[in-house]
């Protein structure tokens, strides 16, 4: 069963899903680790591949820019395609001064200035967190490898280019680690659907230091949060 942007049928999307925001992102992971792989989507550029990775069967789909992007891609692989677990792979900038650029963010929990949450009519503000499931594997994994992770609370905003200057500032003094734009979101879908979901973010860059990675930089350090993300299978 196709949907009006998955055109993927029953049976072609495994139980774990990884996200990356780019959907040329997902295109690199499938050719470069996944094995015995088929595309299953393509409407919008939104590429999704299916193939195993040592011997176990994973997908990974783009999920786009911000909550409504990802909103749209994870309902549809929780609801009309068995998904299971959606693990989002992305970048994030810095806030706190022990954040470092290249540092591995597991979202433990994540705010938003998103308005996602007043769909559900909910009598006072809903906390989006991860799957402790996923996120115990995905530290257990990572120390394992002898990655630096930090885990804790992030920020998932609509805005890029913010009007108020001090918003960050403020996300800062809350002991917010960085800052993206999707991971509220897919845990608010996770929640609500019964599914599993956890954000693992790279920093890519520090919003107070200037600090950021080159092309080059990103490609190796982000090979390792996809690592990660892929032994979680």
């Amino acid at each position: 069963m196709s949907t009006p942007h998955n055109a993927a049928v029953e049976g072609q999307i495994a139980k774990t899903v990884l996200m990356p925001g780019d959907p040329l992102r997902a295109k690199y992971i499938a050719e470069t680790y996944l094995e015995n792989v088929e595309c299953f989507n393509t409407v919008r550029n939104m590429f999704g591949y299916t193939g195993t990775y040592k011997g176990k069967q994973i997908s990974v789909m783009g999920g786009g820019m911000g909550i409504p992007s990802i909103g749209i891609y994870s309902y549809e692989l929780y609801s009309f395609y068995g998904v299971e677990n959606i693990i989002r792979i992305g970048s994030a900038g810095g806030i706190q001064d022990d954040v470092k650029v290249r540092d591995i963010v597991i979202g433990m929990g994540a705010c938003t200035d998103s308005n996602f949450a007043s769909q559900y009519g909910l009598p006072g503000t809903f906390a989006p967190t991860a799957s402790y499931e996923l996120l115990e594997k995905a530290t257990t994994i990572a120390k394992e490898k002898n990655y630096k992770t930090v885990v804790g609370n992030v920020l998932s905003s609509d805005v890029f280019y913010n009007a108020n200057k001090s918003a960050n500032d403020q996300w800062k003094e809350m002991g917010v680690l960085c800052v993206e734009m999707e991971a509220a979101g897919l845990y608010m879908n996770a929640a609500k659907l019964g599914k599993k979901a956890l954000a693992i973010l790279t920093i890519s860059d520090h919003l107070y230091t200037g600090e950021s990675l080159s092309a080059e930089d990103r490609q190796n350090t982000f090979n390792e949060m996809m690592e990660i993300a892929l032994e979680m299978a």
